[in-house]
């Protein structure tokens, strides 16, 4: 039996090797072994590609409505001492004046 690691994305132990990648015939996931050992993790991405951290300051670039409320978050309000989840809203902040809110990555620029 081969030693190939099981696919990053299902866990399905039947990857297969196609050339310099790696590929799940389950979920028809590409990937490269070296690409697996050199980010363990995921990587969070602004709205311009640079990568967020925990404790970060991002700027809002989109008008967004709040769920359950008749309330706005501006273009250009500051977050501050961002925290990162993981799952859809991948932001857990506290915004003046509306409180706790779950944010997207995609719709805010690290400041």
């Amino acid at each position: 039996m081969s030693s190939l690691p099981a696919c990053p994305k299902c866990n399905s132990e039947y990857a297969y090797e196609d050339g310099a990648l790696l590929i799940c015939p389950e979920c028809a996931h590409e990937w490269s072994p070296q690409e697996e050992q050199e980010s363990s993790e995921d990587v969070v991405l602004d709205a311009n590609g640079n990568a967020l951290a925990d404790g970060d300051t991002v700027s809002v670039i989109k008008d967004l409505k709040v769920k359950g409320s008749s309330s706005v978050v501006k273009v250009g309000t500051k977050v501050k001492n961002i925290r990162l989840v993981d799952g859809d809203h991948n932001i857990d902040c506290k915004i003046a004046g509306i409180g706790a809110m779950k944010l997207k990555s995609e719709f805010v620029k690290k400041v």
